[in-house]
């Protein structure tokens, strides 16, 4: 079969370049977006790399940037990469042999957060703040890398999020959990730099790879996420499986199952289509499959502003709510649309998903023609299902 990826700039960066060296090896055809980069700056990378170049002279999205590849790809196997992403050897190989049975809609391999990471435990019993159903160990304010904040960057278990001072942005902290394991982003490519944790040196722990994505799961409340975020790469995530959706960090499918569903819905602009289009799939009677066999390497957030933008935010929270409009039970969708309407903080989420509502429940009705499953049954088997993993501290490294 001959393989087609399709990789969609908007704001290209270096990371554009090691993407499209990582791909002309291995694919019959490289399709880059160039979704109104500034100054044409993605096509001039991408005439450089020597990869097809469709150039759109608005920014449509990552939905719509990825139909346009759609429509200009030839392969029989088609993959989409992040432009933030580096696949690895035999990705496209791999996920091909997958895809030789028919019931496969799409395949998702190992996907690993860029760069290693320092394991850090520290020894805190963990207490509970009234009212307050987080684990929580010490308040850390500072943590530096050779003199380099990265507070903001640290990944795993026992982390919980920033949190800052109401309208005083640089008193900021993040609890840990108890003695859980965190993770600190280390410099270079092979990893290093002196880690100070609020003017203190940590115990000594182990460097690793962490897991980004290994497939995605669906909640009880319709959030999608990532099966095994920021846990260690250590083998516990080297089996295949079944998972009930496939990121579109690095997804890859035949151009037939592409013809089949419809490509991503060009409303959602940008965040959850991927989700959605997995769902379809379920709906479809089809699989999606995690192949950890090969691992595509992503720096997370490199092209958008992360979850902590109000913009982002506010997509990731109205796609939420049409994909599970589009594909739910009706009753499910019905009280969790219903819940989220009413409650708050709204931040503009209320207006965006009342304007497309509509347009979510006629799509229902065009896309219930193409189901195989029930969505009951869909909800039944993979709602709540592989939410939790093994999260512990990490069993080798360096």
């Amino acid at each position: 079969m001959t393989t087609s990826v399709i990789v969609l700039s908007h704001r290209p960066g270096e990371w554009l370049v090691r993407c499209l060296e990582s791909l002309t090896t291995q694919a019959d055809e490289v399709v880059l977006v160039d979704n109104a980069s500034p100054n044409g700056e993605a096509s001039t990378i991408g005439a450089k790399a020597g990869v097809m170049v469709i150039r759109s002279p608005t920014n449509r999205g990552f939905a719509g940037g990825v139909n346009l590849g759609l429509s200009h790809a030839t392969g029989d196997v088609v993959a989409l990469l992040n432009d933030d992403a580096v696949a690895g050897a035999g990705w496209l190989r791999s996920a091909s042999e997958l895809l030789e049975d028919p019931a496969v809609a799409a395949v998702t391999p190992k996907v690993r957060l860029d760069g290693w990471w320092r394991e850090v435990v520290l020894d805190d019993p963990a207490w509970f703040a009234p009212g307050d159903a987080r684990p929580l160990g010490r308040q850390v304010c500072s943590v530096t890398v050779d003199g380099t904040d990265v507070l903001g960057a640290l990944g795993g278990a026992g982390i919980h999020q920033l949190e800052h001072q109401p309208d005083d942005d640089s008193r900021r902290w993040r609890w840990t959990a108890g003695a859980r394991p965190f993770y600190v982003p280390l410099k270079g490519p092979d990893g290093d730099g002196q880690i100070l944790v609020d003017g203190t040196e940590p115990p000594p722990g182990p460097r690793c790879r962490l897991i980004n994505n290994a497939g995605s799961f669906l909640r009880l409340d319709g959030y999608l996420g990532d099966h095994g975020l920021e846990a260690p790469d250590d083998g516990r995530f080297d089996d295949p499986a079944e998972r009930f959706s496939a990121s579109g960090t690095a997804l890859v499918a035949r151009a037939a199952t592409f013809a089949r569903l419809g490509g991503l819905a060009e409303p959602y602009f940008a965040y959850y289509e991927d989700s959605d289009w997995s769902w379809r799939a379920r709906l479809a009677g089809l699989r999606l499959v995690y192949d950890p066999r090969t691992s595509v390497e992503h720096r997370r957030s490199a092209t958008s502003g992360g979850v902590s933008d109000p913009w982002v935010h506010r997509l990731g929270e109205r796609n939420r709510l049409l994909t599970v409009v589009r594909n739910a039970p009706g009753p499910v969708a019905a009280r969790l649309v219903g819940r989220r309407l009413r409650e708050g903080p709204d931040q503009g989420i209320r207006r965006a998903v009342l304007a497309r509502l509509p347009w979510a429940l006629a799509t229902r009705a065009a896309l219930s023609r193409r189901w195989e499953l029930r969505p009951a049954q869909v909800w039944e088997r993979w709602a709540g299902a592989g939410v939790t993993w093994d999260d512990g501290p990490c069993r080798t490294g360096s």
